[in-house]
């Protein structure tokens, strides 16, 4: 099984890209997160590189932004490539099948919430008439 969840901030905006052929729509960005660490050690952060597709992506360049705080659910690929100096370079990422924002901020306003009808005899009810 190859699946992940993760919950960091972006630590840049997303960059998206468009392929050649479909054009479809290709969205990466990398997160911070946080490792539990006992009392007394020092923190430790890793920066996993995230890779959405589709519509998916579009709604990520639209709405995340810097230091916004995401859920990704997705799975872990790895690669490789040589670089300048002809060295070969291994890469892990993960392809995100799902991303939640978990905050929202100035870059875009967050989706209109989609009530669902009422049933008669009941009201609608404000998150401040929530007790919890």
């Amino acid at each position: 099984m190859n699946s992940v969840i993760l919950i960091g901030r972006l630590t840049r905006d997303p960059e998206v890209r468009y392929t050649t052929d479909s054009q479809m729509a290709v969205a990466t960005f990398t997160i911070a997160i946080d490792r539990i660490q006992k009392a007394g050690k020092e923190k430790q952060t890793d920066f996993p590189r995230i890779t959405v597709f589709g519509k998916q992506a579009e709604t990520c360049e639209r709405y995340l932004a810097k230091g916004r705080q995401v859920c990704v659910q997705g799975r872990l690929q790895t690669g490789s490539y040589k670089n300048k100096e002809g060295a070969t370079v291994y890469t892990t990422d993960v392809v995100a099948d799902r991303v939640e924002f978990l905050d929202w901020g100035d870059k875009g306003e967050a989706p209109a919430r989609q009530l669902p009808d009422i049933p008669e005899g009941f009201q609608a009810l404000e998150d401040d008439d929530v007790p919890f």
